[in-house]
């Protein structure tokens, strides 16, 4: 008798921890029962779609040419703080797209870093854009960026990174010198996508420890000035949130950490100079206040590779992009590299 009740708690626990582990299936946009399609999209050469957003003046009249990658929980309906004005005077052409999983952009279950900076290559051949064009990665958008300096740096123009994502790629001696004050919930994240990727799903759902996930919607990983600009754009217009993991969190969230903080085939001070000769530069902005990732790690990385431009803002965190004079500074230093 006791050995049937045994067999039968395993089965249960098997059941429970399969159901746990295993993300629901996607919800396709323009599928039967998944997301109508409402923005343009356009269709990679592998099938899947990706959706995207211009801003700016015409492409056709554009001196520069620019591809957004956007950050965690985002979307390409994020909007610069900068004036159609300036963009006018700039003569920039701005198109933001939804990366794998997000929005109306299809899921890849094979999502890579290398396959990121492969999404921004056919999107800019399949928009017309040329042969060269600059890339800006937010948060955890970077490591789009990083995909492009290291498979396709021909094609991408001066790079821009804000608070770029870089904690699981520093060498393990960097992150002990430069990652002191990490919060132990990151840590946890970045070793379950890195080692265990087939437990993030569970992870970001379950409640009983720390992660990710349970600082949401709360003040913890957000600085003062961070804060102060949270409370500017409480009035302002939000974009759906739910649009923006309406085909699963797995495919967009999820994935994004298995990627982000999981095993890639390089690290970022290994990427060799992509301007030889010196006509051009990376740009990484950073927020000495930011709480999310430290200012150590990119001060870190600035000092390995010289044809990186560091810009380090003393009175800015994570959110340094939502101020109108930052973001029209990035800009400018961008297009004039």
């Amino acid at each position: 008798m006791f050995a049937h009740i045994a067999f039968g708690l395993f089965v249960s626990f098997v059941g429970y921890a399969y159901l746990a582990i295993k993300p629901p299936s996607p919800k396709i946009c323009g599928s039967a029962g998944g997301p109508p399609v409402t923005s343009p999209r356009v269709k990679l050469d592998n099938g899947r779609h990706l959706a995207y957003k211009e801003r700016g003046v015409a492409k056709e009249q554009a001196k520069h040419k620019i591809i957004v990658s956007h950050a965690f929980g985002d979307s390409k309906d994020f909007n610069f703080p900068i004036s159609e004005e300036v963009l006018k005077e700039l003569q920039i052409y701005i198109v933001a797209f939804d990366r794998a999983g997000y929005g109306e952009s299809d899921p890849n279950p094979r999502r890579t870093v290398k396959s990121e900076a492969f999404d921004i290559q056919e999107l800019a051949d399949k928009l017309q854009l040329g042969p060269k064009f600059y890339v800006i990665g937010l948060s955890i958008g970077a490591y789009a960026i990083y995909g492009c300096l290291k498979y396709i740096p021909h094609r991408s123009c001066p790079c821009g990174s804000l608070d770029s994502f870089l904690v699981a790629l520093l060498s393990r001696q960097a992150i002990e010198r430069s990652l002191k004050r990490a919060a132990r919930s990151t840590t946890v994240d970045i070793s379950g996508g890195r080692y265990t990727p087939w437990l993030v799903h569970w992870w970001m759902n379950q409640k009983w420890l720390p992660s990710l996930s349970n600082l949401v919607g709360k003040p913890d990983p957000f600085s003062r000035s961070d804060l102060e600009i949270l409370k500017q754009l409480a009035g302002a217009p939000k974009q759906d949130q739910g649009k923006v993991i309406q085909q699963g969190v797995h495919e967009s969230l999820h994935r994004d950490l298995m990627v982000a903080f999981g095993k890639w085939d390089f690290e970022p001070t290994d990427i060799s100079d992509p301007f030889p000769n010196n006509d051009g530069c990376v740009h990484i902005w950073q927020g000495y206040e930011d709480k999310v990732f430290p200012f150590e790690l990119n001060r870190y990385l600035s000092q390995q590779l010289p044809w990186f431009r560091y810009h380090e803002v003393g009175d800015a965190g994570h959110l340094l992009i939502y101020n109108e004079t930052h973001c029209e500074a990035v800009f400018k230093a961008l297009v004039s590299s």
